[in-house]
Parts: structure tokens; C-alpha cells; sequence
């Protein structure tokens, strides 16, 4: 009887050092990592340089003229233009000059007018995106509807309303006068006193689809389960608003009422398509007292001079306002 021989078993063999893998170069990730880390600039190195060309160029240019006599006299070689120094400033800040009184009456003028115009958009964007906030019939028509002001081009809104508030044949006068007979005579409304209402009604037209939009969003964001809650309590749809909504979308009006501001104090757009060039005394604002400086008087060193002026006092209030609000803000996300 034969027997057979047991199986062999062979153990297992390590790797031999000679087949493993030759090691990766130490100094390729490093390279590799610092070409990505190099990617992100140099994709906004062209937005940067547009920003600098658009922006920032335009501003330092205008920052210098503002220490120079460009005028029409000297326009012709304006970089050999005679450096005046601070008498510019001097001119616009004199309150007893006639340059500096209308300045700073300017400067308070178009104050009043950013207060009212920010403070009636805020209201009538707020008002009606928490009206469209809850679901019925015809929402959607009331959002296009309400979006047409944004939609159309500012200089075809602008054109509009200066025939209605046309004196002789405008709507506004017909409606008042003739149908409503609630005015006798047919009021001057873009000359005068009511110039100044007449910039204000057109700006707030303008202007309130933008808070609209945004405050539709914000208060999309807020959950549903929250508003459930204060109604289940028993707070009413308005006090629901005020002590629960507005809260939670405070910090979406925060930027959104800065953008407003700076948006209305550096109006140009209305009163220069309702008035033209020159505007009322009473309906002056910053903006297009800059331009009659400049291409009025031709004295562009002067322009320049109350545009940097302007441009200081929107830095200082933004500051004030970014001081006094974002602490607040954070604390309260905390």
C-alpha cells in the first residue's frame, strides 16, 4: 500500500524591495500645491485689474484735479494745470461764500431727500413682500406686477412721469384739476416748491421694487415652523411681523438699507431727466450740483473738490453706520 506525501505548503513570500515602486519625488507636491494655491488669484487677477482701471484710477485722478486750476483755461494741458492746494476745499466749505452756502443747503437738502426716499421704499417694499408672503390667487401676477418699476430702464420711467407732471396737459393735472377737482389752478409741479416732491415720488417709483425684491427673499428664508409658533400662541399676523419676522431678516436689511442710502444720496439719473441739466433750487441734490460745477462753470477743479468732499462724508456715515449696527449684529448671532 502506497501512501502519498504530504502537500508542501510554500509560505508567503514578502515583497522584494527591487519590484516595489520607485518612492515619488518629495519636491512634486509641494510644487503642486503652490500652483494651486497660485489658481485662485490669477482667475481674479483680471477682475482686479478692471476694478483698479474703472474704479479706483477715475477716483485718484478726480483726487488730484481737486488740488489743481482746471478750468477752461487751462483745460487744454490739464497735467501742467497750477496746483492750488486746499483752495477748492476752502471754496466748497466757506458757509459765508456763495460756493459753500449752497453746498452745505445742497448737502442738507439731499439728506431730507435720502430720509424720505429710503424710509417710504423700505416701507412700501417691506409692506408688500409680507403681503406675498402667504398664498393665494394671483400672487404671481402681483410679484411681475410689482417688479415693472425694476424692470424698466430709469431713463424711460423718468421720461414718463415728466409728462404726467406736465403742466399744461399732464395727467396729474388733469386727474386733480379737471376730474378730482381737488386744485383750482394748474400747478407748476417741476418748477417751484413741488419740484422737490416731484424728485422724491419719481425716486421712490424707482426704488422700492429693489427693497421688494430683496425683502421677499428674506422673509422666504424664515421657516415656516417659527410663524406657526407665534400664531399658535395667539400672536396676530402683525405682531407676528414685528416681534418674530423682522428680527429674523434683520440682517438682510442692514446691507440692504446702506445699498439704499448710497444709492439715493448719489442720485443723478432723475433730477437730471426731469429738469435737465440744471435743476430747481428747491429739487438741487449733491449730485447734480457736482455736475453744474464742473461742466456748468467749467471749473472742474471745484467739481472735483465737492465730489471728494461727498466722498468723505459717505465713508464717515457708512463707518458710523457699519460701527453701530455690525457689533449689534454679531452679538446677536451670538
Amino acid at each position: 500500500m502506497t501512501t502519498t506525501p504530504p502537500p508542501i505548503t510554500v509560505p508567503p513570500t514578502e515583497p522584494s524591495l527591487e519590484t516595489a515602486p520607485p518612492p515619488r519625488p518629495a519636491t512634486s507636491t509641494p510644487v503642486r500645491r503652490s500652483r494651486r494655491n497660485l489658481l485662485p488669484y490669477l482667475l481674479v487677477l483680471p477682475a482686479l485689474i478692471a476694478e483698479l482701471s474703472i474704479h479706483i484710477g477715475p477716483m485718484l485722478l478726480g483726487i488730484w484735479t481737486s488740488f489743481v486750476q482746471l478750468n477752461q483755461t487751462s483745460i487744454r494741458n490739464w497735467i501742467g494745470a497750477p496746483f492750488v492746494g486746499f483752495t477748492n476745499f476752502i471754496n466748497g466749505l466757506n458757509p459765508d461764500g456763495p460756493i459753500g452756502s449752497e453746498f452745505f443747503s445742497t448737502l442738507a437738502r439731499t439728506s431730507v431727500y435720502t430720509v424720505l426716499v429710503v424710509g417710504i421704499s423700505w416701507s412700501l417694499g417691506t409692506a408688500a413682500a409680507y403681503f406675498l408672503s402667504t398664498e393665494f390667487r394671483g400672487r404671481a401676477f402681483l410679484r411681475t406686477f410689482f417688479l415693472l418699476p425694476y424692470a424698466i430702464p430709469a431713463f424711460v420711467g423718468v421720461i414718463a412721469w415728466a409728462f404726467m407732471f406736465n403742466q399744461s396737459n399732464g395727467m396729474i393735472n388733469t386727474v386733480l384739476v379737471d376730474q378730482l377737482h381737488i386744485l383750482t389752478d394748474r400747478p407748476f409741479w417741476l418748477v417751484g416748491p413741488g419740484s422737490f416732491f416731484v424728485i422724491v415720488i419719481v425716486s421712490v417709483w424707482g426704488m422700492w421694487p429693489f427693497a421688494f425684491l430683496l425683502q421677499m427673499a428674506a422673509i422666504q428664508s424664515v421657516p415656516a415652523e417659527v410663524q406657526e409658533a407665534a400664531a399658535l400662541d395667539g400672536a396676530s399676523r402683525t405682531r407676528t411681523f414685528f416681534l418674530v419676522t423682522l428680527p429674523m431678516v434683520r440682517s438682510a436689511n442692514v446691507v440692504m438699507l446702506l445699498l439704499m442710502f448710497l444709492a439715493a444720496f448719489n442720485q443723478f439719473n432723475v433730477p437730471f431727466v426731469l429738469f435737465g441739466p440744471s435743476s430747481p433750487e428747491d429739487a438741487q441734490l449733491i449730485s447734480p450740483l457736482i455736475y453744474q460745477f464742473s461742466f456748468g462753470t467749467w471749473n472742474f477743479g471745484l467739481g472735483a473738490a465737492v465730489s471728494t468732499l461727498l466722498l468723505v462724508f459717505l465713508l464717515v456715515v457708512t463707518m458710523i453706520y457699519i460701527r453701530l449696527v455690525m457689533p449689534k449684529e454679531k452679538s446677536d448671532r451670538a
